[in-house]
């Protein structure tokens, strides 16, 4: 059988198109962050105010990593790199995690340990 008509190659495109996606969402939300602290923005502003509170979350596990940067009312904010990093590589390596799962033909399989060795 071919692996690429295998019955699970849609549900794994479809799951690591999912990830890719929120994994897109997220980081442009952090670079959001970024920026805005970056440039200064007032905190206290709507969309300020709102895309800090979305991100914090997801910032929180980093912020007492790096020290904060700040020059003039711009914050460089290390933090938020650091976690546009990891939440990067935790959706590489899920998505990894899907591909290992997908049906693989015998020849197919002694081939790619050919190419391992």
């Amino acid at each position: 059988m071919d692996s690429y008509n295998s019955p699970t190659t849609k549900p794994l495109f479809k799951g690591t198109q999912i990830v890719w996606y929120v994994l897109s969402l997220l980081e442009i939300l952090l670079a959001f962050r970024f920026a805005l602290k970056f440039m200064g923005a007032n905190p206290v502003a709507g969309f300020t105010s709102f895309i800090y509170g979305i991100t914090r979350p997801f910032t929180a596990p980093f912020l007492a990593v790096f020290p904060q940067t700040t020059l003039e009312g711009s914050v460089f904010e290390w933090t938020t790199l650091l976690a546009m990093l990891v939440y990067w590589i935790i959706a590489y390596a899920i998505v990894r995690l899907f591909l290992i799962s997908k049906t693989v033909s015998t020849p197919e399989a002694a081939a790619k340990l050919k190419e391992e060795e």
